[in-house]
């Protein structure tokens, strides 16, 4: 087994040091005048399509890398990554950035046993591209190839996929974040990632040692309100699936084998214009989009026919198949009907919502993959006319992709999973602690507590953050960490010293004439309302934090900045004129820094505003994408919405929504999200489900983003047309459904009743926790772990016990006498107590023979105490037990609090009905 320290030594080194490890290969350096691509017919077409993108951009500059000398094969594979690259891939990273990444390709290719054997098609799409998913670019190929090669380069292609992802695990582990995808040395530095993360990661590592690899994504489980991406790996002449991080002692092999075969949908991107044997999704100017869902569970395909009120063929209509999920339908795919008005999707055999539109009119409809081989859809409505629908949305049926392995593997694995997790450990341990945190924070003379919580976040982006905050002056050091407490925990993981340097020196105060005489613009008010959060803050959307004031100060005409300041409206006009959208040449809408958009002089909608907000902070203007709508807007005495294709700036109509909602026993509160959610029809019949912020606490009602935090009393949302949709999960995964469609009129209020529908033969999902969360398990030397690390993958019990208390000594002779059943069941259950001193109180022996399933542990801080009592909305922390089922999903589908005559048997009874 190959354990070596953790350092992170190998990604400061200096980049020279590669170049030359690459040079010496003499990779660099072949006059080799063999083709990278040897089909004549479609170098001709990567080579014109080449040629066009360079005259799509305003900076000739930016290709100035092909002025260089290479060998025929990197000069064919750079004209491959350029022909194809997005916007911003070409505007934000240097030429030789990608030349650098293509020699070090090459070198992996030659030296790696298996480099011969990959075939060209293979090798061109899936290990040569730099990009992954929507991720900051980095040079991680160069350096994970340095690390990886001597411990990979004597093993089997088959092996060597395993060894990387166990030195993936070595380096990252699971924890959820926030949507943004860090950069593959990012996650390393931070020693977790999301799933996204973790498997654009172990993509990026595999293609380092010239290893074909894949992300795969399923947008949207059926079953349950979640998503999930892995890899997929080709080895022996096929794709085989591996959870990234998460080394099993074989491939095809992971804990989603269960959940894959019930998908509807997986699919990955292809850089560039692919053709293989996989079904079409798109085929964009940047990448192709496959349907994947064959290698996981059974399908069936429907062809889908869109009509008109006349029953004629609509051709060129938008289709989108929508699964419920998040109490929302998302669109899992998106396809365009031909000249017949028809097009086709593969999915799991379950149910979806088709929904059509074509130039404002849309129809939708059920569809049911399996019983469905055809459906025709009617463009009979449009945004206005009166919608309500229920549907029973069901999923695939239950079952797994089969796989063998032997239990002297499993127990090797978990041997070397435990070395990985110490080696891990080790290197966690050097990120700064309370004690070093509040040194610097005395030392600089900062707030304590907020310096302590910016650089335990920081974990080993550490240095950049000490170094911030040890360069800046002591003046300015106030301000300093007031911008800290701008950005997320994923900024302070990753950003530059030099970045948020360039904020904080280069944010200028906002111009009096946007907010005086207003009565309310008090000093304070200003700062913290309209200065902090939107002219300093560099964080605008979701997008990676870049250095750009200093550069527009430099850069921007002066009689620009006069007039935008003076009328924001004049920065809008300069941006409609100076900035091309090009949406199809950044079809994934990774967004373009706000630098890479100065030089392009185009980008897609989106980042062409993200690089409006980032222009008019630079020139002190308060700018925003507001949270619920996402539009854009500027300050100039109140928030003016910004619409580059209208002629005179906006101030958008509002009116209100109430609705009513009637609490049954098991939802008195329904969630956002959770049970339900509310979407915009826009102009052009397409939904956009609205995203809103916790609301404010009040002293009797902390009901955050709720029905009663939400609706119950009037909330204020812009005149147009909505979509009101809820949904009730049962434990088998279906969904009771219903839509209903409501207007919102300028200066008015609306009431609609929100609905949730029942089933009392179902089992109904009536919460949500996360199976992460973690407590301590009792025992000498114990060590915290996660509910999931004990349970598995499945249903479990968790009890929140009082330690010689009634009622919970009642509960748990109830269990006592349900010992058989529960065993065998043979599922979890863990027991927690409040502290140790509680558990030290109690004696199992005194209830009867337990179940032998049960682990016991303390929950000292309250975490899964708390996270129950906020999902289950419980009167009281204190009305003890509490005693739930749910799954490793989250979902929770029953509770007990208090008192409750033969639980044991209650628990049963549910358990035999999933």
């Amino acid at each position: 087994m190959n354990t070596k320290s953790y350092s992170l030594s190998f990604i400061f080194k200096p980049f020279h040091v590669w170049l030359c490890t690459i040079a010496l290969m003499g990779v660099g350096c072949t006059q080799s005048t063999t083709h990278f691509i040897s089909d004549a017919n479609y170098r001709k077409e990567v080579s014109s399509t080449f040629e066009t993108k360079k005259t799509e951009f305003a900076d000739a500059s930016l290709f100035s890398v092909f002025d260089q000398e290479m060998t025929l094969r990197e000069r064919e594979a750079m004209m491959f990554l350029y022909a194809y690259l997005p916007i911003g891939d070409v505007a934000d990273y240097t030429g030789d950035f990608y030349l650098k990444n293509v020699r070090a390709t090459f070198a992996a290719q030659q030296e790696m046993p298996w480099g011969s054997q990959i075939p060209e098609t293979i090798f061109r799409y899936f290990v040569l591209p730099i990009r992954i998913n929507n991720e900051n670019l980095d040079e991680s190929r160069i350096v994970f190839y340095e690390e990886l090669k001597e411990r990979v380069k004597n093993l089997s292609l088959h092996d060597a996929v395993l060894d990387v992802n166990h030195w993936c695990h070595e380096k990252v582990v699971y924890t959820p974040s926030d949507s943004r995808t860090s950069s593959p040395l990012a996650s390393v530095k931070t020693a977790y990632g999301r799933c996204g993360e973790e498997s654009t990661f172990t993509v990026a590592a595999l293609r380092a040692v010239g290893i074909p690899a894949r992300q795969v994504y399923t947008p949207r489980w059926a079953h349950t309100d979640d998503n999930h991406a892995w890899v997929e790996a080709w080895v022996d002449g096929k794709w085989q699936f591996l959870g990234a991080c998460e080394p099993e002692p074989v491939l095809n092999l992971a804990w989603f084998n269960g959940p894959a075969y019930r998908g509807m949908l997986m699919h990955t991107k292809v850089f560039g214009h692919y053709n293989g044997p996989e079904e079409i999704m798109e085929q964009t100017d940047c990448y192709t989009e496959i349907n994947v869902i064959h290698n996981y569970a059974p399908t069936a395909q429907t062809t889908i026919t869109v009509v008109d009120t006349d029953n004629r063929p609509v051709p060129g209509a938008l289709v989108e198949f929508k699964l419920y999920n998040y109490a929302e339908f998302y669109s899992v795919a998106r396809k365009t009907t031909d000249k017949d008005g028809r097009c086709f999707l593969s999915a799991g055999k379950g149910d979806m919502l088709v929904w059509a539109t074509k130039d404002g009119r849309l129809g939708y409809h059920k569809v049911s993959f399996g019983k469905d081989e055809t459906l025709t859809v009617t463009l009979d409505k449009q945004p206005g006319d009166d919608i309500l629908a229920e549907w029973d949305m069901t999923p695939p049926e239950e079952g797994s992709i089969r796989t063998e392995v032997t239990e002297e593997q499993k127990k090797a694995n978990a041997e070397r999973l435990s070395e990985e997790d110490r080696v891990r450990n080790t290197y966690v341990a050097t990120f700064y602690t309370d004690e070093k945190a509040q040194t610097l924070a005395r030392e600089l003379s900062l707030d304590e507590k907020k310096t302590n919580d910016y650089l335990l976040k920081s974990r080993g982006n550490w240095a950049e953050i000490e170094t911030f905050l040890r360069e800046t002056p002591a003046e300015k050091r106030p301000l300093a960490i007031t911008l800290l407490g701008r950005i997320s925990a994923k900024d302070l993981r990753d950003v530059p010293a030099s970045t948020l340097s360039d904020h904080l020196n280069y944010s200028p105060a906002i111009p009096e004439n946007l907010y005086l005489p207003d009565e309310n613009a008090s000093p304070s008010w200003v700062e913290t309302d309209l200065f902090n959060p939107y002219v300093l803050n560099p964080r605008v959307a979701n997008e990676f934090l870049t250095p750009y004031k200093r550069f527009f100060a430099e850069q921007t005409d002066a009689t620009l900045i006069k007039a935008a300041r003076a009328n924001p409206q004049a920065l809008v006009e300069w941006v409609k004129q100076q900035i091309a959208v090009r949406d199809e040449l950044n079809p994934q809408q990774i967004p373009v820094m706000p630098v890479g958009v100065w030089k392009a002089r185009m980008a897609d909608a989106r980042s062409r505003s993200l690089f409006f907000v980032a222009l008019a902070r630079s020139m002190g203007i308060p700018a925003r994408i507001e949270r619920v709508a996402r539009k854009v807007q500027y300050y100039d005495h109140r928030w003016v919405d910004v619409d580059f294709d209208a002629t005179q700036a906006t101030v958008a109509k509002q009116g209100f929504v109430t609705a009513s909602y009637q609490p049954t026993e098991v939802l008195d509160n329904p969630k956002y999200y959770t049970h339900f959610s509310i979407a915009k029809i826009r102009p052009d019949a397409q939904l956009l489900t609205l995203t809103f912020e916790r609301r404010g606490a009040t002293a009797d009602m902390e009901q955050g983003n709720s029905w009663a935090g939400l609706l119950k009393s009037p909330l204020s949302l812009d005149e147009g047309q909505y979509l009101l949709v809820s949904g009730a999960r049962m434990a088998n995964g279906k969904v009771l459904t219903r839509v209903v469609s409501f207007a919102v009129q300028a200066d008015k209020q609306t009431q609609i009743d929100l609905v949730m529908r029942e089933n009392t033969d179902d089992i109904q999902v009536i919460g949500n926790l996360d199976a992460e969360a973690k407590f301590l398990p009792v025992g000498d030397g114990s060590e915290e772990t996660s509910i999931l690390n004990v349970t598995g993958r499945g249903y479990f019990i968790i009890g929140i016990l009082g330690a010689r208390q009634e009622p919970t000594n009642h509960a748990l002779r109830d269990i006592a006498q349900m010992k058989k059943d529960f065993e065998q069941w043979n599922r979890s259950m863990i027991l927690l107590f409040k502290n140790e001193q509680e558990w030290k109180q109690f004696d199992p022996k005194e209830f009867g023979d337990l179940p032998a399933t049960i682990t016991y542990g303390t929950d000292s801080e309250q975490r899964i105490t708390a996270m129950l009592v906020d999902a289950l909305k419980l009167p009281e922390a204190e009305t003890l037990p509490v005693f739930v089922i749910a799954d490793t999903f989250g979902r929770i589908i029953f509770v007990s609090k208090g008192y409750t005559i033969g639980l044991g048997e209650q628990m049963m009874k549910i358990i035999h009905k999933l």
